[in-house]
């Protein structure tokens, strides 16, 4: 039987999807797209879900597009879909309603480096490396680029797409690429504490939060405010913030009712 690329691991509220492609450094093949698209899909009306981890099997966390696969369909359609595909896994980790964390571990290059930058959040091993190296072979890494460039200072993203080089797990972390580094046996401790701590928050605080982040940057500054004003105010309605403040006030610790 042929391994599944895409394992589904549930614990409690916490869905762990973690790429199972060891032997092609975990490259986004069609295969492994496709199961990534729908597996984000289905979990975007789970209530219960509070955060999501993206881990990888094997040396590396992802080595990009399946280059073989990409090399045997040589038309202009088939790349279309391909890159069409790529975008919509992206985006699903961003509408996805909750914090989506990644578990960064060897390289992530290329689409692998985009899959970080398009989780909201990432936990890097200190021996991780990241690079978006298509214009090593010709190519520009130009869907990667939409997600580098949102997530690291523009002239930090030109230079790692124009030059292709490999930066390390600390200057990724000095980029803004991703939120810590640790030594490689601390890596999963690391990103519990960090999944433990927004399960800690009202969920109703955080799914607001994420939307209303994404969606606020792409306004213009007038806009930002009115939509985030209306936003807050909408929140404020909500049961756990009357908890919340009360529970501060009392110094007693809140119980979250999510709504």
């Amino acid at each position: 039987m042929t391994p599944p690329v895409l394992l589904v691991e549930r614990s409690n509220d916490v869905v762990t999807l973690t790429l199972n492609r060891p032997d092609q450094f975990n490259a986004l093949s069609e295969e492994l797209l496709s199961a990534l698209e729908q597996v984000l899909e289905d979990l975007v009306p789970d209530e219960a879900l509070r955060c999501v981890i993206i881990a990888a099997n094997g040396k590396a966390f992802c080595a990009g597009h399946d280059l073989k696969q990409m090399q045997a369909n040589p038309e202009h359609s088939y790349y279309q879909t391909l890159f069409a595909q790529c975008g919509r896994v992206m985006q699903g980790l961003v509408n996805l309603p909750v914090p989506v964390i990644a578990r960064v571990h060897g390289t992530a290059t290329a689409a692998g480096c985009q899959l970080v930058a398009s989780c909201d959040l990432a936990v890097a091993s200190s021996d991780a490396r990241f690079a978006v190296s298509g214009i090593n072979v010709g190519l520009f890494c130009s869907t990667p680029a939409v997600a580098l460039t949102r997530a690291v200072p523009m002239k930090k993203a030109f230079q790692m797409l124009m030059t292709g080089q490999f930066i390390s797990a600390a200057q990724a972390c000095e980029y803004g690429l991703v939120n810590e580094v640790v030594e490689p046996a601390a890596l999963d401790a690391a990103v519990q504490n960090l999944v433990q701590s927004i399960c800690n928050k009202s969920p109703v605080a955080v799914r607001t939060g994420k939307s209303m982040v994404y969606r606020q940057f792409a306004m213009p500054l007038e806009d930002a405010y009115d939509y985030a004003g209306s936003v807050m105010a909408g929140n404020m309605m909500a049961h756990d913030v009357t908890e919340g403040i009360e529970a501060f006030m009392h110094k007693r610790s809140p119980v979250w009712k999510g709504c």
